[in-house]
């Protein structure tokens, strides 16, 4: 896949229409995690230092094409030292702008037309501007407006991050070394059949955890208590586990769990075997013992691809036991030279950040939903229309 990017491209002096992803977690107007921020910064520097005049336009939450203020990108913003523009379409900031001056538009989704790709808004996004850079793959996934709508009013290119993003899942995808141990939670098993369908063709060994495991188990006749689980994809799931004996994967399902009398922060901590789990019990976190086994699956692996956390990894210390025991190992085998390891979404980002390995990850991805699609083999209608075609 070839994309369009900024190589040799005269930026000084351009007004530059930004598409960063800025929808990071904010608590009482505190940004509590600026991964995806800090990792868009290079895209920044670049354009700020070519001597471009660059509006960054993202989205925060969902306010449903209204302006809701607890939507408000002000602290981003105030995180960013950047000045706000209170209204994406309002362009009369641009006369003011000089070479390398950056600012943030609101909350581009404050416009219903955003997330409908209406091309009368998508047009009145992009006019003033002269060309637009795309550097939000966690977005890529969506065919809005920002993502896609103004690449037909405005010459477009790749972002650094973006073109990282292609590159690393690219090649894990096509050239892993091997053996290939991925790792899928989350709570749902039919969001992810053809995820894990594509990665059972990549994988050598497939573990399943969270309450997408608990599905899996109960598909296999063993008891799930009062616990978060699809009880209608019991075919899919066997289907599933069927697919991967065709293809030799190894699939692994959750050996124990974590269960509390309710779903609670706070709710005591009880570890039980899958088949000693009752009625009243409610799931939570993964047992020692899958943690234990995960953990040696990880020590045997080459390549580590992992996705969602394996229980209520937020609700530290207690119900974080199965999914930082995955960090740690996987990190640690990483920092010693003797694993590839790649790492999206965002509650297994912050699991990573939360245990402070982030940094002995060798990729971590910013995408979500985008970085499911991509490694399925989907097309993602915000990289598509940057492909240089023959």
């Amino acid at each position: 896949m070839k994309l369009r990017t900024l190589d040799g491209i005269d930026l000084r002096g351009k007004y530059v229409l930004l598409r960063d992803d800025f929808n990071v977690q904010i608590v009482d107007g505190k940004i509590t995690e600026g991964f995806r921020i800090e990792r868009s910064m290079p895209t920044i520097d670049l354009l700020r230092n070519a001597g471009a005049r660059v509006a960054i336009c993202s989205h925060l939450g969902r306010p449903k094409g209204t302006k809701d203020m607890k939507y408000s990108l002000r602290g981003v913003a105030e995180y960013m030292k950047l000045p706000l523009i209170d209204d994406c379409l309002d362009k009369s900031f641009m006369a003011n702008m000089h070479d390398g001056d950056v600012v943030l538009l609101e909350n581009v989704r404050f416009y219903a037309g955003e997330e409908e790709n209406d091309p009368v808004f998508a047009e009145k996004l992009a006019a003033g501007f002269d060309l637009f850079v795309n550097d939000a793959f966690a977005v890529s996934h969506r065919a809005h407006a920002s993502t896609v709508g103004v690449t037909k009013f405005l010459p477009s290119y790749a972002g650094l991050l973006l073109q990282s993003e292609i590159e690393n899942i690219t090649r894990v995808m096509e050239k892993p070394a091997r053996p290939v141990l991925s790792i899928v939670a989350g709570s749902k098993v039919s969001t992810k059949i053809g995820v894990l369908r594509a990665l059972i063709k990549l994988s050598d060994t497939i573990i399943v955890g969270g309450a997408l495991g608990t599905t899996f188990n109960y598909a296999l006749g063993a008891p799930v208590g009062n616990s978060l689980f699809e009880a209608d994809q019991k075919e899919n799931a066997l289907a599933i586990m069927e697919y991967a004996r065709e293809n030799n994967c190894r699939f692994l399902v959750p050996l124990d769990k974590g269960v509390g009398p309710v779903f609670e922060p706070d709710a005591p901590r009880t570890d039980k075997d899958i088949a000693d789990i009752l009625p009243d019990d409610v799931i939570i976190d993964g047992g020692p013992k899958t943690a234990a086994r995960d953990v040696d699956e990880i020590g045997r692996a080459a390549t580590v691809i992992w996705n969602g956390t394996v229980g209520m990894a937020e609700w530290m210390p207690t119900w974080s036991y199965g999914s930082f025991a995955i960090a740690r190992a996987i990190a640690e085998k990483t920092r010693a030279g003797a694993l590839h390891s790649i790492v999206g979404g965002g509650d297994t980002v912050a699991a990573l950040d939360a245990c402070g390995v982030m940094d002995d990850i060798t990729y971590v991805s910013t995408g979500g939903g985008a970085f499911l699609e991509f490694i399925e083999g989907r097309e993602l209608p915000g990289i598509s229309v940057l492909v240089v075609r023959d």
